[in-house]
């Protein structure tokens, strides 16, 4: 990938798994303008790299994953420029969850607000021990501006998610992994390795499967289970009309480990 000039994130790529990390570790790696930016930079890099297979999505230190939108930042905002704020968080989860290869929140501490609207956005959520999740927007006279109110209601269901939102409490790490908001709960110092493992895990798989395979996941979700069905059919039999299906099935039979190209 060709580089990019970041201040406030670091990305690094190596044996298939990129990572990047909010690295504003002063403002608890709050989101802000500057950041956002960064993120969509990164993201469409991201796409372009036929190298890459899987991303990880993290934040920089032992306190926060992202803390949230900076308030500091907000508090300077009229009505037109919060709008256009909010439209840079969600274009920046939305390419999150567009995008073909596999992506991995390691939340490594407090997720609120744009934070969790961002772990959210991710394919898979690992949390370590000391994470916080929350959308604490009330408590400052707002509200989830980033997806938070559809994301969340899809994750844990509307009840739960008006709860969250109404109240603006945080929840400890293991209470997230029982709504849904994380899959796994990791000791606080195993958390990037734990992810790092998961990652190359995927990227050794085919990566056109895992890409059509996400693909159905995301699009049948909002589709009937018919329709969700078709499109999987469709799916199906176009990855038969590709070389790494053919490397596949072939490496089976020859007792080996297949070696895709993702194509």
């Amino acid at each position: 990938m060709a580089p990019i000039d970041l201040e406030n994130l670091t990305y690094e790529a190596a044996d298939g798994v990129g990572t990047v990390t909010v690295a504003r570790e002063k403002a608890l790696n709050a989101l802000d303008e500057k950041t956002l930016r960064e993120l969509l930079a990164v993201l469409d890099a991201v796409r372009l790299d036929r190298d890459l297979r899987a991303l990880i999505v993290t934040g920089k230190g032992d306190k926060a994953f992202v803390a949230g939108a900076d308030i500091a930042a907000m508090s300077t905002l009229g009505p037109l420029r919060a709008r256009r704020f909010a439209d840079l968080g969600h274009r920046v989860c939305a390419g999150l969850e567009e995008l073909e290869l596999p992506t991995i929140a390691a939340v490594n501490g407090f997720a609120l607000g744009g934070g969790l609207e961002l772990a959210m956005a991710c394919d898979l959520v690992y949390a370590s021990d000391r994470a916080r999740f929350g959308q604490p927007e009330v408590n400052l006279g707002l509200m989830p501006g980033f997806g938070g109110t559809q994301r969340l209601a899809r994750r844990v269901g509307p009840m739960r998610a008006k709860e969250m939102i109404f109240s603006g409490a945080m929840y400890g790490a293991e209470q997230a992994r029982a709504m849904g908001l994380a899959l796994e709960v990791v000791p606080h110092g195993e958390l990037q390795a734990f992810c790092r493992e998961k990652a190359r895990l995927i990227a050794s798989r085919g990566p056109v499967a895992v890409a059509r395979s996400k693909r159905a996941i995301q699009v049948g979700a909002d589709e009937s289970l018919a329709s969700g069905c078709e499109l999987e059919r469709e799916s199906f039999g176009l990855l038969f009309g590709t070389a790494d299906a053919a490397e596949g099935m072939r490496a089976f039979l020859e007792k080996r480990a297949p070696a895709f190209k993702g194509s």
